[in-house]
């Protein structure tokens, strides 16, 4: 006989971390996923250049973790596979709303949504499931999922969001020609007036990079 997956519905806990002080002095509140390897707490490290009283970070934290190497030593985490994607990504979906609620992002402040490398495709299928408002959406060297469509976020320009991409000039990840393809891709589906910002570097989070985005 041939094996029968089944599936069950439970409730889990799972940690975020947060950077700096939520207080009537912020102008900025960051959303950030890390990508696949990282930890929340670590991530937030290309963070703590912005200044202090202004800048309040929220980042969630990958379901999955795993030893980066055979030494048991060091911990990263995933938010996605190719097994079960949608079913996890329903999950993942349900986890970044209720941090969202946690939060109480007052109205005043601009929210800004960033993911880097995996967290993009994290932040894009949230914010086009749950349509969530933001005043700037950051894709930082990542690819939109493919079952994605320009009519998912035709509600970003209803609210004037800003939108950019960034990515390093020598990424293995993205060689010219798939960096073309994730321009066109971005501009079509998500904003014709995304800016596109393209830095000396690898696949890699640059603090100068972050710190501008809000100068």
């Amino acid at each position: 006989m041939q094996p029968i997956e089944k599936e069950v519905s439970y409730t889990t806990t799972n940690s975020y971390t947060t950077l700096n002080t939520l207080t009537k002095d912020t102008k900025n509140v960051w959303l950030v996923c890390h990508g696949i390897g990282y930890l929340s707490k670590y991530f937030l490290r290309y963070f703590n250049e912005l200044p202090e009283t202004e800048n309040y970070i929220i980042a969630p934290q990958a379901p999955s973790k795993y030893y980066l190497n055979n030494k048991f030593t060091h911990i990263g985490a995933s938010w996605l596979t190719r097994e079960n994607t949608s079913t996890e990504t329903e999950n993942l979906i349900s986890y970044l709303n209720t941090v969202y609620q946690a939060e109480n992002i007052p109205d005043n402040c601009n929210f800004i949504v960033l993911g880097y490398s995996q967290g993009v495709s994290v932040v894009t299928r949230w914010l086009a499931k749950e349509k969530i408002k933001c005043t700037n959406f950051v894709l930082y060297a990542g690819t939109i999922p493919k079952e994605l469509h320009k009519e998912d976020f035709t509600f970003l320009k209803d609210n004037n969001t800003k939108t950019t991409y960034i990515v390093g000039n020598e990424d293995a990840y993205f060689d010219d020609d798939r960096k073309e393809l994730e321009k066109i891709r971005v501009k079509n589906i998500i904003d014709p007036n995304t800016n596109f910002i393209t830095f000396n570097g690898t696949h890699e989070v640059k603090k100068e990079v972050i710190n501008n985005l809000v100068k």
